[in-house]
């Protein structure tokens, strides 16, 4: 997604994420693996933390992230899981922080598929835009992990314990039209209108009175997201304990090579 106003880049890294800055104020990020639909490595995470860090500049006044490709984010590499599960979780959380404290409004344009951690990168963002054709899954229960990037509060406040136990527990999609229904994105959009749509409303935030918005952010998060770092912690403890476990060497195994998992082996 690029904007027609010219605009400087902002370069952090090997070329995971892309961003630039327009002339308006708006930056637009986006997750630049598409050959694995988007799928974050460590690198990537890095990458993704250091550029939000830098909604500080007042020249930022509204953030625009997608995805490049048909997916807007499938979560974590599972190709790249074998690494400091501490370091991991820490940086993966940073993130979320990084999109809920940026002082600027954050819209996530969800363009396709998002999976795992990016269902809560996404819903971790003020406004939610998502193509019709996009959905949403927490699939890590299939892999013997439990969700992150404070999914756990992000889905379950959004629409309500029960549904947030299917999608989690069972690894139910949830189409972007049920999301739309249940609360969980802004609204849905044509995957034609998609970006236009996003581009107006960016255009209009971008307008708009940055000190105002940035204290109306901050006083929605305080009363809807005052679960979210007891949520994180939990997923951290959690998540970090089950990535050295017997089930998830399995699941991930599973994953890797197209068969289904035999958990407890």
């Amino acid at each position: 997604m690029t904007g027609d106003r010219p605009g400087r880049e902002f370069p952090v890294g090997p070329g995971g994420v892309r961003s630039e800055l327009d002339a308006d104020g708006i930056l637009r990020i986006t997750l630049c693996r598409p050959e694995r639909l988007n799928a974050l490595d460590s690198d990537v995470i890095a990458e993704l933390s250091t550029v939000l860090r830098r909604t500080g500049d007042r020249a930022v006044r509204v953030v625009v992230l997608t995805g490049e490709g048909r997916a807007f984010c499938t979560g974590a590499d599972l190709s790249t899981l074998d690494g400091d599960a501490t370091a991991m979780m820490d940086a993966a959380n940073t993130v979320i922080r990084d999109v809920v404290s940026a002082p600027v409004p954050v819209i996530a344009a969800v363009n396709g598929p998002a999976a795992g951690f990016a269902v809560g990168l996404a819903c971790a963002a003020d406004l939610i835009y998502a193509a019709e054709s996009a959905y949403f899954l927490l699939p890590f229960i299939t892999i013997g992990l439990m969700p992150d990037g404070g999914a756990s509060a992000l889905v379950a406040g959004a629409i309500g314990r029960a549904r947030a136990a299917e999608m989690a527990m069972l690894g139910e999609r949830l189409p972007a039209a049920e999301a739309f229904a249940c609360g969980l994105v802004t609204r849905t959009v044509p995957d034609a209108e998609l970006s236009a749509h996003v581009e107006q409303v960016a255009a209009r935030l971008a307008a708009g009175p940055r000190r105002a918005l940035e204290l109306t952010k901050k006083a929605l998060a305080a009363t809807t997201l005052d679960q979210l770092d007891a949520a994180l912690d939990r997923e951290r403890e959690g998540q970090i304990e089950l990535l050295g476990s017997a089930d998830a060497a399995e699941g991930i195994a599973a994953a890797m090579q197209k068969r289904p998992p035999r958990f407890g082996v």
